[in-house]
């Protein structure tokens, strides 16, 4: 399916293929609905990072090369299953009561440390509705990301490593998106403080900076799920803005990688979204996806073909031939 662009630049493609599903496949809309089971998956991964951190917290901050190791090797993993439930839940995919999805989202959030739920679901909802459209999508760098990173392979890497910050500092740029500092996201802040300061007085520094590097390794670090961000919608082939991910870590990553399926039905919950893929496979076998976040990360990193222009490449490329169509002829 050739990308198609609405006359702000954003991508279409997802729209046209769930059209196209739906006609060929009604049954689809079977699959829409909640799964309360990702709410028990945030609740444990709460509880066993609480263990880790009050664990670490006893040992001290002189064991900090222990707790950078298993911020990487452990803690990363299960706060990247908590920006996916909470991701879910911000698409009322968890609970049929927008209140207790609002909830399930914080309670992800408790073991990044840092307020994040909140925020994602302000500017998420029009990373679908303008996708790939500068002023509207955070997804998009920002042109001054473009242009200080180019194809340098250690700026690059850099920019990743930093990713959370960078991202965040996106925000400043989107037009017409929900206020970041509505009633939930002082809400979100003030329960992510209360339980820092809680953490740091029942557990001791080394627990809270668990949690911290945690959060951090679970967006950026160069970490194998940051590859994640690169593998969503860089253009790694032609006539795509979205690319999926089937390789093994998507069972710790709670079928994330399952890009394109989400795009075009959000209302699935991520615990269907293979069957999505089973039930129309047509529409997805055929289109480019990833199969090792560590190859990928490798090859974004070290291949000049690829810059963070990449990102859009496809879709600006879509919008140019979209405004020359629509030229009248001389």
């Amino acid at each position: 399916m050739t990308i198609s662009v609405t006359a702000n630049g954003a991508d279409r493609s997802h729209i046209e293929r769930r059209k196209a599903i739906l006609e060929k496949y009604p049954q689809v809309r079977e699959l829409f609905g909640r799964d309360e089971t990702t709410f028990k998956i945030a609740a444990a991964i709460f509880v066993g990072q609480m263990v880790i951190a009050a664990f670490l917290g006893w040992l001290g901050l002189s064991y900090w090369p222990l707790t950078l190791l298993l911020a990487i090797c452990v803690g990363a993993f299960a706060n990247h299953a908590n920006f996916v439930i909470i991701h879910d839940a911000i698409h009322n995919c968890v609970f049929e009561s927008h209140l207790l999805n609002k909830w399930t989202a914080i309670l992800a959030d408790l073991s990044n440390g840092f307020p994040t739920a909140m925020g994602f679901r302000c500017y998420h909802i029009k990373h679908h509705s303008h996708l790939s459209a500068y002023d509207y999508d955070a997804d998009v760098p920002s042109h001054w990301e473009v242009e200080w990173v180019g194809d340098s392979g250690w700026r690059k890497a850099l920019w990743l490593f930093f990713f959370p910050a960078i991202q965040l500092a996106r925000l400043s740029r989107l037009k017409g998106t929900v206020p970041i500092m509505g009633r939930w996201t002082y809400i979100n802040i003030a329960v992510i403080v209360a339980f820092d300061i809680f953490v740091l007085w029942a557990f001791g520094p080394n627990a809270l900076l668990y949690l911290f590097l945690s959060f951090w390794f679970s967006v950026g670090g160069l970490h194998p799920l940051s590859a994640r961000w690169l593998q969503e919608h860089f253009a790694f082939g032609p006539d795509q803005g979205t690319f999926d991910y089937y390789g093994p870590l998507n069972t710790l990553a709670l079928n994330i990688g399952y890009h394109n399926e989400h795009h075009d039905f959000h209302e699935i919950p991520w615990t269907r979204l293979p069957k999505l893929k089973a039930m129309a496979p047509e529409f997805y076998d055929t289109l480019g996806c990833h199969r090792s976040w560590v190859a990928l990360l490798v090859t974004f990193i070290f291949d000049p073909r690829y810059s963070l222009n990449t990102r859009s490449e496809n879709v600006q490329h879509a919008a140019h031939a979209a405004e020359v169509a629509a030229q009248p002829a001389e």
